[in-house]
């Protein structure tokens, strides 16, 4: 088994939020690879990463990175491959990590989620994967199936709640 999907964070203090991308990928069984690597503390090794990634088989990078939130954009710089690159709550509300990673130069775009929003990368991910891949593509459609049933039930439950001045 070859990992199609890299996550990268720029620290492991990262995990708990990049976890939820990991576990979609696992349930939709695509295969990932986890590391971390540093824009700043490790260039060499990310500029390696960045460039031997088409050839070690990944087509889709989740990158992510907090406060000074370059690790996205400089593995953007590197690899023809699309990166998704999620913002990290790590200071002033995450606000400075969305900005560095969305206002990219013209040139070298980082697809950018949510603060903290790696399930939505790794949804993005595999819709990605999903172009070449029948049989993701088509989990990709039952995993958003699914989320119209899981509304559906919600307001099942929601019914459930009476109250005497309640109008549905």
């Amino acid at each position: 088994m070859k990992a199609q999907v890299s996550i990268i964070m720029g620290s492991t203090s990262d995990w708990p939020v990049m976890q939820k991308a990991a576990d979609f990928l696992n349930e939709m069984q695509i295969p990932f690879e986890v590391n971390a690597l540093s824009a700043h503390r490790t260039p060499e090794k990310v500029e390696a990463f960045a460039k031997n990634a088409q050839s070690n088989g990944i087509k889709v990078i989740i990158a992510a990175a907090g406060m000074a939130a370059h690790l996205p954009g400089v593995i953007a710089a590197m690899t023809p491959l699309p990166v998704i690159g999620v913002p990290i709550k790590a200071s002033l509300d995450g606000m400075d990590a969305l900005l560095a990673i969305a206002q990219m130069p013209p040139g070298i775009p980082v697809a950018t989620v949510a603060i903290d929003g790696a399930l939505n990368a790794g949804i993005l991910a595999a819709q990605i994967i999903g172009t070449g891949n029948e049989e993701v593509y088509k989990k990709t459609v039952s995993y958003k199936e699914n989320l119209k049933t899981k509304i559906a039930k919600a307001n099942e439950d929601l019914a459930l709640h009476q109250f005497d001045y309640r109008t549905n």
